[in-house]
């Protein structure tokens, strides 16, 4: 019932390698999802291609009456059963475009959290200079006073006050 079996395996072998993500664990599940997806993907395609094929078969008129009414509600139940694998089909496409929709905003904010992290260091380096500049121009204010206080020139406001 199942048509082009081989091509599965090759696909859910090479995805298990190519998945990348945080952790080990988050790879071997997407892994597993990608595989899970392929596997109900090649199910619901070779049932409606078996299905397919049998309506075309028995759509063939017989003569006796009894087979065609019998034919007829096979026909009925293997093409609900193709509705029902087209609905799967369907519904596999819509988590497809979730996944990749979320996967996306994931990819985002790894990179939203990876510029936050950079700008944080930039912060912490920064107010690293800052203090260090601050202690600096604190150094140097305090060896301008004390060349300032220490030298024989007579300073102007100490005239102010005495006078």
């Amino acid at each position: 019932m199942n048509r082009g079996g081989g091509g599965a395996g090759a696909g859910a072998g090479g995805g298990s390698g190519a998945a990348s993500g945080p952790t080990s664990a988050a790879a071997s599940a997407a892994a597993k999802k990608q595989k899970k997806w392929l596997e109900s993907m090649e199910t619901d395609i070779g049932t409606i291609v078996d299905y397919f094929s049998y309506l075309v078969n028995v759509s063939r008129v017989s003569e006796p009456p009894v087979r065609n009414s019998q034919e007829a509600m096979m026909m009925e139940m293997r093409a609900a059963r193709m509705v029902q694998a087209s609905d799967s089909l369907l519904k596999l496409v819509s988590d497809l475009k979730q996944t990749a929709l979320f996967s996306g905003f994931a990819s985002l904010n790894d990179h939203v959290e990876e510029r936050k992290a950079e700008f944080d260091k930039q912060a912490e380096k920064t107010d690293r200079m800052l203090s260090r500049i601050g202690e600096e121009a604190a150094a140097s204010l305090k060896e301008l006073e004390a060349h300032y206080y220490s030298s024989s020139v007579p300073h102007t406001h100490e005239n102010d006050l005495q006078q």
